[in-house]
């Protein structure tokens, strides 16, 4: 059950909320504008507050409705991180757009959601803060999922490897930005 469940999250993260709802409302499609990611932030550019907020919902149940189904089904926390882990490889590497696919963060604040959601909750504060500070969006998602591993960690000791995965794939998905942000070149709000 465990390799149906992490196939299924997979092909559900490959669901991209941003080029969809661009495709749906005639939206420009956000892998050829802005910073060129199917995401939240990039959906607020070009397409205003609404279509950005569905993207986030949307990217959001992406990682959360797996991880709940597996905990539902009675899988272990340890399955059910791999599981949510595999909606976010399926939301970074979509199969559906040419493994063409966004950055990841909303989906993995999905996941963490379902895994624990005090951990989701200090990941939400951690991002408020770093942009409040910053205003930019890239850097608050940077700093939030990994100052939130060491809390999961504490509390949920067998979700760590997958959750740190998880951390690394987001920050690898970021290495534009990090390139950036080094250079102070990062987009702000």
């Amino acid at each position: 059950m465990f390799w149906q469940l992490a196939l299924l999250a997979y092909l559900t993260g490959s669901l991209s909320f941003a080029i969809l709802l661009s495709r749906l409302t005639g939206a420009p499609d956000p892998r050829a504008g802005g910073s060129g990611n199917p995401g939240a932030t990039n959906m607020l550019r070009l397409a205003g507050r609404g279509l950005a907020i569905s993207t986030l919902f949307g990217d959001l149940l992406k990682g959360l409705l797996p991880v709940l189904l597996a905990a539902a089904l009675g899988l272990a926390i340890e399955q059910q991180a791999w599981i949510g882990l595999a909606a976010v490889l399926g939301h970074s590497y979509p199969l559906y757009f040419r493994f063409r696919g966004g950055k990841g963060v909303a989906t993995a604040a999905g996941v963490l959601l379902g895994l624990h959601p005090a951990t989701a909750l200090l990941a939400l504060l951690i991002w408020l803060a770093v942009f409040t500070l910053s205003r930019t969006s890239s850097l608050a998602a940077l700093v939030a999922l990994p100052l939130c591993l060491p809390f999961l960690a504490w509390m949920q000791p067998t979700a760590l490897w997958p959750m740190a995965l998880l951390a690394a794939l987001v920050a690898w998905r970021h290495r534009n930005n990090l390139r950036d942000l080094s250079k102070g070149r990062e987009r702000h709000f």
